[in-house]
């Protein structure tokens, strides 16, 4: 078995690596100098190679060789050498004329400053700089280097050169500071050859962001002859759609706020005189924007929702299914200490929702599962529903096909129920056959499968059966982001100044080395703390109130990849959507690989708005392909702590009547024109069908199809192993998609 899991896992490892083209070779020449060539090397040959583009790291000048550089495809130049000896002059020289490539950047332009023959063939020579974060301007966008290429902003040393060789060069961009055009980044053609240079990268900064990779990606492909264009777009920031104009003004009544003022200080009974009042569903969408191509439609609101809508999950045939909610935060209902397995008496519930006509919004509920408490996440398994409901894992299963769950199998127990936004969220499906999720600090501690687990607060896994648990990685504060990359790489987010993270090992992985931990190595490193942005007005008059991280994120919550296709190519597998409820937002992070981590940068908003009741909690890629989210719809988001003038209420939150109990929408957010094609089911799919979803555009589909493999296999005397040839013409399949992956391998 070990054996054929290393040669299915070898297999996959090729195809995802095997591009459609032969890869692009490039000798990369650094030194030991203040740029940290080796350094920037390591951060731009991870993103470059699922591209197609073999980065080889030297810093021998007697790798400037004929015999050396035959072998390469194009030369980039990272590096500040004084003296250029004549022969490897000659070597560049030749290579370049005879049809190769050049990629000198950055500090490249003052490397070999005895060599005029080198200053010419880069286009000008370095002279001097200042520092500071700008934007450059794109002054040739008809040209294939800069067709969808949508710039960036960064730090870095503001070069000017000079020197400046026009002949056969076309600039790019230009830095814009005053009446001054500095030429930045240009492509030369010499002889056969051609040559791109970007002044561009001085440190970590620019050599972190996603959009310096995607310029030098074009660069280097339009240098070695490839088509730019395969690097794909970058949009930096796109455009966002304007709020509707002439909308009625909000109105407000009396109402006793409590206010948190930043830096900490309060005065007494420091609050808020007056709250704005609720918006119906069609007001509160012309209050919100998101960039330009998508629309934001309604999909369910109240009536049809009755109570908050807590979470939702789509079943195994894209069916939608919500937790609703009145118990929160403060009336949790604990399973009878005399009968544990006993259903509760809660207030809560979970409900299916159906769009009978087909015009895009539900118009029917039926009720799954009711008396329930304070459901918090649910995933749909073997034809019912996992749902975390702390203190217990529970399978909630309608085996009379009335529509109504009558089988509730607690799996375990264990999660801590002191406060109430604390508890276990976002369970899914790993490509393993694992459950996983993450908690926040009300934490687990309980026996599963025979072993005592205790988590205080972070990632976890377990078995859909409830026979093993897996504490994976601890987080540092209160945690409601979990999601995966295509790949199966874990991210996540914690509530409060770290919105993005990745999770590159689990806690097992150090143990097995006497002494280590995570902690010891440093433990998860997300992102840095961002201010929320773009507001909708850009003024500071959208009202945003906080208990800390005031103008960050303190109650971010989500961390799902867009793993479909239906959005542009920028968004596919690299960015993350993170709601802030309290900012009125879902942003979108952008992901770029880091060694062997990534970095996340905070990019734009899938959604902003200024109406203040708006809460998105969840985002979801859907069926469709399309983005779904819970609107919360509540005025007071804030848990804890109790301000002044206030009492702490049951479970960890202040005690207000201003928390509401009867809004909640949920939100489709469209981009383009989706075809109008049946909705995909896979009730009655066929094991043939089944194997050939797990190659579908949309890994919503194909985590579908993967798990109805497992379950159909469970219940066969054979185990299902007559799809087992079809899964391995799969496997060796070694063609990639436009992102270098083959999603069809991963699953099979």
């Amino acid at each position: 078995m070990k054996r054929l899991l290393f040669t299915v896992a070898c297999l996959v490892a090729a195809s995802i690596a095997t591009a459609a083209e032969p890869p692009i070779k490039v000798l990369f020449l650094g030194d030991s100098g203040h740029h940290k060539p080796a350094e920037r090397f390591g951060q731009l040959q991870p993103v470059l190679a699922p591209r197609g583009i073999e980065l080889i790291y030297t810093d021998k000048l007697s790798d400037l060789d004929p015999t050396v550089l035959a072998a390469y495809d194009a030369l980039a130049v990272y590096a500040n050498i004084d003296t250029l000896p004549a022969n490897a002059e000659a070597a560049i020289l030749d290579f370049v004329r005879a049809g190769k490539g050049l990629v000198p950047l950055h500090c490249a332009s003052f490397c070999f400053r005895n060599s005029p023959a080198w200053i010419d063939l880069v286009g000008a020579q370095f002279l001097k700089h200042g520092t500071g974060e700008f934007r450059t301007v794109n002054v040739a966008p008809s040209h294939p280097i800069m067709q969808g290429f949508g710039g960036f902003k960064s730090w870095d040393e503001t070069y000017v050169h000079t020197r400046h060789n026009d002949r056969g060069r076309t600039v790019l961009e230009e830095r814009v500071e005053g009446d001054h055009h500095e030429p930045w980044t240009w492509v030369r053609q010499e002889g056969k050859g051609r040559v791109f240079y970007t002044a561009w990268g001085h440190d970590q900064r620019a050599w972190s962001h996603p959009g310096f990779h995607n310029l030098v990606e074009r660069g280097i492909r339009f240098a070695a002859g490839r088509d730019p264009a395969a690097a794909g777009p970058y949009v930096d920031h796109p455009a966002m759609t304007k709020p509707v104009a002439g909308l009625a003004p909000f109105e407000y009544q009396p109402a006793k706020v409590p206010f948190y003022a930043p830096g900490g200080t309060r005065k007494g009974d420091d609050h808020i005189a007056t709250m704005q009042k609720p918006l119906s569903p069609k007001e509160s969408r012309q209050h919100a924007i998101t960039p330009e191509g998508f629309r934001i439609e309604l999909f369910a609101s109240e009536p049809l929702l009755e109570g908050k809508p807590l979470a939702m999950c789509f079943d195994g045939d894209g069916a939608v299914y919500v937790a609703e909610s009145v118990d929160y935060p403060n009336d949790l209902v604990e399973p009878s200490k005399e009968d544990p397995a006993a259903p509760v008496e809660g207030h809560d519930r979970i409900v299916k929702l159906t769009d009978t006509d087909g015009d895009g919004q539900a118009d029917r509920r039926d009720v799954f599962a009711e008396k329930l408490s304070i459901p918090t996440s649910m995933l749909a398994h073997d034809g019912g529903l996992l749902v975390a409901m702390a203190p217990n894992m529970v399978y909630f299963k309608d085996t009379d096909g009335d529509g109504r769950a009558d089988l509730r199998h607690i799996l375990f127990t264990g999660w801590g129920t002191g406060d109430t936004h604390a508890g276990p969220s976002n369970l899914t499906w790993g490509l393993d056959g694992w459950v996983y999720g993450i908690v926040g600090y009300s934490g687990f501690n309980g026996e599963v499968g025979g072993e005592r687990h205790q988590l205080a607060k972070g990632f976890f896994r377990f078995m859909p059966d409830g026979s093993r648990f897996e504490a994976l990685r601890s987080t540092n504060n209160n945690s409601w982001g979990f999601g995966f990359s295509e790949e199966g790489l874990v991210f996540g987010s914690t509530a409060n100044g770290n919105p993005s993270e990745h999770m590159p090992l689990a806690n097992r992985v150090y143990e097995r080395v006497r002494g280590w931990s995570a902690t010891t190595l440093g433990g998860i490193a997300g992102s840095p703390e961002m201010e929320l942005a773009p507001r909708v007005t850009g003024d500071g008059s959208v009202a945003i109130r906080q208990v800390d991280h005031h103008g960050h994120f303190t109650a971010a919550a989500g961390h799902r990849l867009y793993t479909a296709r239906a959005y542009p190519r920028e968004y596919w597998n690299r960015s993350a959507f993170v709601c802030e409820p309290t900012g009125h937002i879902v942003a979108t992070f952008a992901l770029s690989p880091r060694g062997a981590g990534f970095t996340s940068r905070m990019a734009w908003d899938l959604i902003a708005s200024d109406d203040e009741w708006t809460a998105p909690i969840q985002a979801e890629v859907g069926p469709d392909g399309q983005v779904w989210v819970i609107d919360w719809y509540n005025f007071i988001v804030q848990h804890n702590p109790t301000p002044a003038g206030f009492e702490t209420g049951r479970r960890g939150a202040y005690v207000t009547p201003l928390r509401d109990k009867t809004h909640g929408r949920m939100w489709r957010i469209v981009h383009g024109t989706p075809p109008a094609a049946a909705r995909k089911s896979l009730a009655d799919a066929s094991a043939d069908e089944l194997v050939a979803t797990l190659a579908d555009d949309n890994m919503f589909w194909r985590e579908r199809a993967q798990r109805k493999l497992v379950e159909r296999a469970a219940g066969r005397p054979d185990g299902g192993r007559d799809v087992v040839p079809a899964l391995i013409r799969l496997v060796e399949d070694s063609a990639v998609d436009a992102i270098g992956l083959n999603p069809g391998a991963i699953h099979a």
